[in-house]
């Protein structure tokens, strides 16, 4: 039985920038097809960065057709209306691929660093490097580029537990 090839946008979210990046999940053999960020005019109000946000991260699922999508989830930290904003970019990179009816999975960001990098608390440099590591021919641009693509190999490592996981829950109730 051949292994269906499984395509997997991986977000990582962001006011200003939301890093996206799509891989091919065939077995454990994973291949790079694209990345890039979505960004946002910081002189707009919260409502129409918002809205940008929404329209790129639209334009992303119909330009790569992903069957799979992934959400780094919110780091919070000191600063309790930059965490609030974040969440607010978050809600749109978990609102867009709902509404296109794909499964959306969400992981933590020290999950992510440990998947792909080995450490849970590994520096987002450190993160670039294995990205590049384990996708030769991934050209990000950015940093949230390369996270974004960490986000989307975390998803193909783990997703076939988590189905199971699932399953196992249905079955159960």
């Amino acid at each position: 039985m051949a292994i269906r090839p499984i395509r997997i946008l991986g977000i990582d979210p962001g006011l200003r920038r939301t890093g996206w990046g799509v891989v091919v999940a065939e077995g454990s053999r994973l291949s790079f097809v694209a990345c890039g960020c979505v960004e946002s005019n910081g002189k707009l109000s919260l409502a129409e960065r918002l809205r940008e946000l929404h329209i790129g991260l639209t334009e992303v699922l119909e330009r790569h057709a992903p069957h799979e999508v992934a959400v780094e989830e919110t780091f919070v930290n000191k600063d309790a209306q930059a965490t609030l904003k974040l969440g607010h970019a978050r809600a749109i990179a978990l609102l867009v691929p709902a509404l296109a009816d794909l499964s959306v999975a969400e992981y933590a960001s020290n999950l992510v660093k440990k998947t792909v990098v080995g450490v849970g608390h590994a520096e987002k440099a450190q993160v670039g490097a294995m990205v590049r590591v384990l996708l030769p021919k991934a050209t990000p641009k950015t940093a949230d580029a390369a996270d974004a693509l960490a986000v989307a190999i975390t998803h193909a490592q783990h997703r076939q537990a988590r189905a199971l996981a699932r399953r196992v829950l249905e079955s159960a109730s």
